[in-house]
């Protein structure tokens, strides 16, 4: 894959990650994140998408037989736990350089592993990627506050789009529009529908 994660766990995490991954991509699909947490007992949750950013039930069913008998053999976790691999979301983490291109105008909120510009909390939109940085238009800028910054992509330990109403309706196109190149059926659209949509 090209396109790594710049965001990626530590400990027992980092751990899973390595063990999942290899067989996440395997079947066609990219690893987005692991967490473990104290949810029912024990969560381990396994968060993947497709290649183009979409993840249907039947996707998580296909990863989740993919990851199982890896992590039995491997059995990185020291207690019994509950696997759970789900898609994103609209709202979701972005841990590529393409998270960042893909979603350049709509908001999200990062924290950085380092000071930037005096501060590790950051709210506003990606306004351009350029090499290894990304250019943040600040939101709820205080009087005599830079409305910009140029945020390192190796300083990011976090990020995570904010939900929008602009956001929901880019997210539902990308949906359909990946789901259309695959030539998958999209619900209440004929064909006629179909090459309404496609036309210029």
């Amino acid at each position: 894959m090209t396109d790594k994660r710049i965001i990626i766990e530590q400990g027992l995490e980092a751990r899973v990650a390595g063990i999942v991954e290899p067989a996440i991509e395997q079947i066609g699909y990219r690893l987005v994140r692991v967490r473990v947490s104290a949810m029912n007992g024990t969560t381990l949750q396994i968060m993947a998408e497709r290649q183009d950013g979409t993840m249907t039930v039947e996707d998580c069913e296909a990863v989740s037989r993919a990851v199982s008998p890896v992590l039995d053999v491997d059995d990185p976790m020291d207690r019994a736990y509950h696997l759970e691999v789900s898609s994103p979301g609209i709202d979701r983490p972005l841990v590529r350089k393409g998270d960042f291109e893909t979603w350049t105008g709509h908001l999200l909120k990062l924290e950085t592993n380092r000071l930037i510009a005096n501060r590790k909390r950051f709210r506003g939109v990606v306004t351009a990627v350029e090499g290894d940085t990304i250019r943040l238009e600040r939101d709820g800028v205080a009087a005599g506050e830079d409305a910009s910054a140029e945020i390192p992509l190796d300083a990011i330990a976090e990020a995570r789009l904010i939900l929008t109403d602009e956001l929901i309706q880019a997210s539902l196109k990308a949906d359909k529009d990946a789901r259309r190149a695959r030539g998958v059926p999209i619900e209440g659209e004929d064909d006629v529908g179909a090459a309404e949509a496609s036309a210029p």
